[in-house]
């Protein structure tokens, strides 16, 4: 049994006046999508550079230390302040994937983009598509989050270093997951 096929759209000179007047509304309702790309695109750009700034004041802080005042102990503070500049940085690439995506699908594809590299993350075709790629990035900020979590631990029972192994078991299933379903695409 075939579905049959929607009938073409209508003529302008087929539509009433009011009815292309509200479709012609509607239609550009959709440019409401920019209250969200806008702010979305700036808060990727404050995290990236607030990234950054983290990033060199780790690289100056090593710099200090190893260079000119060794009094102040570094070692503790370098991991967790490098992994929470990474985890900047991915949640910086959520709000840019999801302005950039957002604008694709709602109001213009990206002509540069689809040209030059038809397969950039920033080319999605669907929400389903987008939200996949945003759950990915979110997955990884994640990860990250709990590995930061884990260098501050200090175990005082075999228990709770089982519970971490079990947590790490389950962080490596869920990116082999990841990489079996990215394969499929």
């Amino acid at each position: 049994m075939s579905e049959s096929q929607p009938p073409p759209p209508k003529t302008p000179d087929e539509q009433s006046s009011w009815e292309r007047r509200i479709e012609t509304v509607l239609w550009r309702s959709r440019f409401l999508v920019l209250l969200a790309v806008v702010p979305s695109l700036l808060g990727s750009i404050a995290l990236f550079v607030v990234g950054t700034l983290d990033i060199v004041s780790v690289v100056l802080d090593v710099v200090r230390y190893y260079l000119l005042d060794s009094s102040q102990n570094i070692h503790d503070t370098l991991v967790p302040d490098i992994i929470i500049a990474v985890d900047i940085y991915l949640i910086a690439i959520v709000l840019l994937i999801f302005s950039l995506g957002i604008y694709r699908l709602f109001v213009s594809r990206i002509d540069q983009a689809e040209a030059r590299y038809p397969r950039h993350p920033f080319n999605v075709a669907s929400l389903d598509q987008l939200k996949d790629k945003i759950t990915r990035v979110v997955i990884l900020a994640v990860i990250i989050e709990f590995f930061r979590a884990v260098v501050d631990i200090r175990f005082t029972t075999p228990l709770e270093a089982i519970y971490l192994a079990l947590s790490v078991l389950a962080l490596a299933a869920t990116l082999y997951l990841m990489s079996q379903s990215h394969k499929r695409e």
